[in-house]
């Protein structure tokens, strides 16, 4: 650090720059980085590239993209001044292991050091699958990820395993905002205010990461940086149509004022389309979607309990009464969502970056699967603002996100949901050098509040229109013990007004014998917090179920005259209308888990990179998904008073055996008495005690030649429940398979002309969740997509995902999915 700090002068100058092919046309998405600096850009479309670089003086520049060589090049910089430089790159193999990631560390290092398994996605592959507007698509290539599709725009995505239908376990960053919402703390994907293309690098740490992030990095953290402002000048109109009905238009413009001293960019987009989802109003509705994706003799298909929903899909009208089932007719109404972003970055003297951006996302007509039955949303918005300041060593933010409901359904119930919920979060982050350069510490803190409201439609009204506050500190120190051997040390308070304080520590040792090779060693505790919905849900989860014919039964058996002073049609309270009911567990602990990780990292010459990561990890108190029977604040239905004492057992036990033996073990399990003394079937959450999770993830990729590059990664997990809340029929499951992989070829070439084939295999699993529970058939979907770009501005590209229309499920309960293919125009200018 001593000749670079005697070289630096005060003052800021201006680092400004094109970086071509060989061609001579510009290469859009070169990482451009101050050496020993936090300074970064990213090339637009016309390769150019802007930086304020200080302290000034003489800087060694890196310039890296995926597909090209690595160049770097000595600048020397005055204060108030510009250099100007011109850099041409060559096609070569990737240079995987220089990548620089920030996630594992909140701080930057090559992805080879990290002290976590890490994973890119490169701005290249995010623009290929930018037609679908599906962004979890892009993170489901990566190992060890789990990821479940419903319809269009429903995705659940969590890594190594124990997924479900909201799943939250993995923490979604974009600049730092957390993009989850308040009421489930789950992601809505489709709510997203930008286009793929706009994503610049996003990288998953897979494993826990709560040492610096907190509860919902219980099972990893995936973090998008977007471009700046100077990254993304000038305008783009990009119009896409295909199948499933598909139109979609997205525009941005951004442009520099007060001197190059102020960027903005304005961005917005349109699109609908038709959905996989079918409405599922008569019997059999599931079963018959079913048939066409699996072999029922080998997955027998069952509707979940009551086995149909009251309401059709929007556009749709049931044929029959309201509560009986009937067969829908009509066409469904599209899926639409737009949104409109702007953003303001004033770049400082000092090199420092002031942010100020917002927006608002909106999305009709959605449908989601969660496990008390489907949803739809006929409109919701998703409005946020973010103020951001950052320097070499200081990061500032602070940030709003909202969602606002007001129509909304349950099919299955058809009770009406209103939601209005928001975070309010304010963050400090402070990175430094210390030892002279031989250690580094990042510290920080953190405050939120979040606010819920669903005017009585969600929650019980004692605990509607809550307030909740959450706060932490984390540090971590890295310290190089001797040459090549580095130690990691981190740790993070978080305490809420809902949950005691936890502490969640993390060690790590990084081995690097030499730049090919790294091994690593990590242990760390993560936590994950029950939800606002899990703690105080209260929604009909299904038709009433009628009990008219099974108290009849009962008079007529020899248990008839222990009935006799229990009122006709009132042994199950009211029998021919017995409520279904999603209720929370406001004493649900935290779940824990203690995670143990092995890894290696290596390149493979110069031309490849290839990572094995092992892990372990045990979790306690694991939180249910909304089941019958796991909560013990409703225990087994018990015969009305009026009962006599003797008979009560017998009569108690033939209702559950009568209701099992029809053909609903749910409701056996589930049929309780609520605190006002009511009949009620239940679905609620627990606590299942201890699970443990391992595995191993294995990934290589590399360049056959200068145009083509292969990969393939193959993740193995396994489940071992030790103590699992369990109903007749139903346990609790990972909702994973065992095996899983991922294989790509891609070919990139001198004329502009760009390819890539991926296919993602996966194991049949069982999956439960709540009334969804059945098996998930094997999986291999390929996906194909073809661009070209002329000129430098323009571009035609063909995607198809799904390409050979495998019909299948990817969740029991989730819609059948087949292909899609999507044509794209895109302009520059």
């Amino acid at each position: 650090m001593l000749p670079g700090g005697l070289q630096g002068q005060t003052g800021t100058g201006i680092l400004r720059g094109q970086i071509v092919g060989s061609n001579g046309q510009g290469i859009q998405g070169v990482q451009v980085r101050v050496e020993a600096t936090d300074l970064q850009a990213f090339t637009n479309v016309d390769g150019q590239f802007q930086l304020s670089v200080a302290p000034v003086g003489s800087r060694i520049v890196w310039f890296r993209r995926i597909g090209y060589r690595a160049e770097t090049r000595t600048a020397t910089i005055s204060a108030g001044s510009t250099e100007q430089l011109t850099v041409t790159m060559e096609i070569a193999p990737a240079q995987l292991g220089e990548i620089v990631v920030t996630g594992a560390s909140r701080a930057p290092e090559p992805t080879i050091d990290a002290p976590a398994a890490v994973s890119t996605i490169s701005p290249a592959v995010s623009a290929q699958l930018a037609p679908t507007g599906q962004a979890a698509l892009a993170v489901g290539r990566l190992p060890g990820v789990d990821m479940t599709q419903d319809g269009i725009n429903d995705f659940n995505l969590t890594v190594r395993g124990f997924n479900t239908t909201t799943s939250r376990r993995v923490l979604v960053l974009q600049d730092g905002r957390d993009l989850s919402y308040a009421f489930l703390g789950a992601q809505e994907w489709p709510a997203l205010s930008m286009s793929l293309e706009d994503w610049g690098h996003v990288e998953l740490v897979r494993g826990p990461g709560s040492a610096l992030y907190g509860p919902n990095a219980f099972s990893g953290v995936l973090d998008i940086t977007t471009p700046t402002t100077r990254e993304t000048l000038g305008n783009r109109v990009t119009a896409t149509a295909g199948e499933l009905k598909t139109e979609r238009l997205d525009l941005r413009h951004g442009g520099m004022l007060a001197g190059d001293h102020l960027g903005y960019r304005l961005s917005g987009g349109y699109g609908r389309s038709d959905t996989w989802s079918r409405s599922r109003t008569n019997l059999g509705d599931l079963a018959s979607e079913y048939a066409s994706a699996v072999d029922t003799n080998k997955y027998p298909v069952q509707d979940p309990f009551p086995g149909y929903e009251l309401l059709p899909l929007k556009g749709q009208t049931k044929e029959g009464s309201f509560g009986l089932p009937g067969p829908a007719t009509g066409d469904r109404d599209a899926l639409v969502n737009y949104y409109g972003t702007g953003r303001l970055d004033y770049y400082g003297s000092s090199g420092s970056l002031l942010t100020l951006e917002g927006g608002d996302a909106r999305t009709e007509n959605e449908i989601y699967v969660t496990s008390v039955g489907r949803f739809q949303v006929g409109g919701a918005d998703r409005p946020w603002v973010r103020a951001a300041y950052a320097s070499p060593g200081l990061h500032l933010s602070a940030w709003y996100s909202g969602r606002i409901s007001r129509d909304q359904v349950s099919l299955a119930a058809g009770s009406p949901i209103h939601e209005v919920s928001n975070f309010l979060h304010v963050e400090a982050q402070a990175n430094r050098q210390i030892m002279h350069g031989g250690a580094r510490v990042v510290a920080g803190a953190s405050a939120r509040r979040t606010y819920v409201n669903s005017d009585g439609t969600l929650l019980s009204p004692q605990d509607d229109g809550r307030t909740d506050e959450y706060y932490s500190g984390y540090a971590q120190l890295e310290y190089t013990a001797i040459r090549h051997l580095r130690l990691v040390a981190a740790s993070r308070l978080d305490g809420s007004n809902l949950y005691d304080t936890q502490f969640s520590p993390k060690l790590a040792v990084v081995y690097s014998p030499d730049d090919d090779n790294s091994f690593r060693l990590t242990f760390n505790r993560a936590f994950q917090t029950p939800s606002i919905t899990e703690r105080f849900l209260s929604v009909p989860a299904g038709v009433p179920a009628d009990f008219t014919a099974l108290e009849q039964a009962l008079r007529s058996s020899p248990l008839g005259p222990a009935l006799a002073d229990v009122p006709e049609g009132t042994l199950f309270t009211t029998s021919s209308a017995v409520p279904v009911l999603g209720l929370g567990n406001e004493d649900l602990n935290v779940e824990r888990m203690l995670n143990w990780e092995a890894g290696f990292k290596r390149r493979l010459g110069s031309r490849g990179f290839a990572t094995v990561d092992l892990f372990v990890a045990e979790l306690r108190d694991f939180v249910t998904d909304l089941l019958p029977g796991v909560n013990p604040a409703f225990g087994p239905w018990t015969a009305p008073t009026e009962v006599p004492a003797d008979a009560r057992a017998a009569v108690e036990q033939t209702v559950q055996g009568a209701l099992t033996a029809g053909g609903s073990p749910e409701a056996a399990v589930g049929l309780t008495r609520l605190p006002d003394g009511s009949t009620a079937i239940v679905f609620s959450n627990g606590n299942a005690g201890r699970a443990t999770e391992y595995g191993v993830e294995l990934s290589a990729a590399t360049s056959i030649s200068n145009s083509v590059m292969a990969g393939v990664n193959y993740s193995y997990a396994g489940f071992d429940l030790d103590s699992s809340a369990s109903v007749v029929g139903q346990e609790v499951l990972p909702n994973a398979p065992n095996h899983k992989g991922n294989v790509f070829l891609s070919y990139f070439g001198r004329q502009g002309l760009e390819l890539r084939a991926d296919a993602r295999f996966a194991s049949a699993y069982d999956w439960a969740q709540g009334i969804f529970a059945g098996r998930v058939p094997p999986s291999a979907i390929v996906d194909l997509t073809a661009s070209y770009l002329w000129g430098g501005r323009y571009r035609a590209q063909v995607l198809a995902t799904n390409l050979f229309d495998y019909n299948a499920y990817q969740m029991y309960g989730g819609s059948t999915l087949g292909r899609r293919t999507l044509f794209r125009l895109t302009a520059y200018f």
